[in-house]
């Protein structure tokens, strides 16, 4: 009895939406490992197990406890970009649009940002409230060519993130704000100390990195915003509805415009934030650069990955910067560390399929529901 009990049981787990998306993740991560683990025998098969091992490890790839601290909270600082422009995809493709203007947006937000340290040395908050707005408005641009033009989001999206990108090429190439003997910008604790986010005794957890700061459980805290307003509230139905059948929800007397044209600033926003709490931390300066952010490209796939649940939004991008940053500790006299980039990509590749995973395992849980009714009838 309890055999049977238990066989119900699984089965009811398995025929939900979250464990399929789960399982589809897990095989996504798996090929692309196999697949990298295959390619490092091909190039040097007597230290293929270690390389594979050494970018599965990261941080604990260092035998110091305080190395392995440290390099944790390096992994999680540059996740939280990953994780934010990954919720931007999530929060547009719920509502029935394909956010691919994530990079344009991230873009906009990098340049408010560092002009409103660097330039007018704002508090943080006001930086990235303001690079939150410029990045909403952004978004909201796409939006409204959507919905008063009739113009396809991802045709607009494109155009919108080289738009972008050409315009913080232009803002920050100011002797104010770049270093022109480096060609990229100052650091932000050198001119404006108080726009850098503030750390709150996170640092110390994390053998005093100084990059470590409130970004990490901000990040945290707005994933499980975006589930409740997607999942709990009349807004997030409207937005879903919207986005099921624009016509429907008219004829409903929902606000349908209006609904596309906020969820993309509220998908920009996200990228703003992405952005801007990054960069605030000083881990990183801009540099003119001639290609729109793959962090923008990458979100997509995280999104994707992680199930487009938020919860899972915030491992797949974790996973993702894990393995890349593992790739960089490899030994390079023997392979190249864009191994692990190489890694990412066949996992991004594979995300294409987890809709394919999903059906699969939805046969599979169907065939083993009519087999027990079949029992249940003999």
């Amino acid at each position: 009895m309890m055999n049977n009990k238990s066989k119900f049981s699984f089965n009811k787990l398995a025929s939900s939406e979250q464990f399929k998306a789960i399982v589809s993740a897990i095989i996504c991560a798996l090929i692309g490992i196999l697949v990298g683990f295959i390619i490092l025998l091909i190039i040097n098969a007597p230290n293929a197990p270690k390389a594979i091992s050494t970018i599965l490890k990261n941080f604990m790839y260092y035998k110091k406890p305080a190395m392995r601290s440290y390099y944790l909270g390096q992994t999680l600082v540059k996740s939280v970009p990953l994780i934010l422009c990954g919720l931007s995809v999530l929060f547009a493709y719920k509502a029935g649009l394909f956010n691919i203007g994530v990079g344009g947006q991230y873009c906009v937000a990098i340049g408010i940002s560092l002009w409103s340290a660097l330039v007018w040395n704002l508090p943080w908050w006001l930086c990235v409230i303001l690079a939150t707005l410029a990045a909403a408005a952004w978004g909201a641009l796409a939006g409204l060519f959507k919905a008063f033009c009739n113009m396809n989001e991802v045709i607009a999206c494109i155009m919108l993130n080289w738009i972008g990108l050409y315009l913080v090429n232009v803002l920050m190439q100011n002797p104010v704000t770049m270093d022109q003997t480096k060609s990229e910008t100052f650091k932000i604790a050198a001119l404006s100390s108080q726009s850098l986010l503030p750390k709150m005794g996170l640092n110390k957890l994390f053998n005093n990195n100084q990059y470590v700061t409130i970004a990490i459980p901000l990040t945290i805290i707005i994933a499980v915003v975006i589930m409740i307003v997607l999942n709990k509230t009349t807004f997030g139905y409207e937005l879903r509805a919207t986005g099921l059948n624009k016509n429907a929800a008219k004829y409903a007397g929902m606000k349908e415009k209006f609904n596309i044209v906020i969820t993309m600033a509220i998908a920009g926003a996200l990228a703003g934030l992405a952005a801007s709490l990054y960069y605030l931390t000083d881990i990183q300066q801009w540099k003119t650069s001639s290609s729109v952010p793959a962090m923008g490209f990458s979100g997509i796939a995280v999104a994707f990955l992680g199930g487009l649940n938020p919860i899972g939004v915030v491992i797949a991008g974790y996973f993702i910067q894990h393995i890349s940053l593992g790739g960089s500790l490899i030994d390079m006299r023997y392979y190249n560390p864009q191994i692990a980039d190489l890694i990412s990509s066949i996992i991004i590749y594979a995300c294409g399929f987890v809709l394919f995973f999903k059906e699969l395992i939805g046969k599979w849980t169907s065939r083993q529901k009519n087999e027990k009714k079949a029992e249940e009838g003999k």
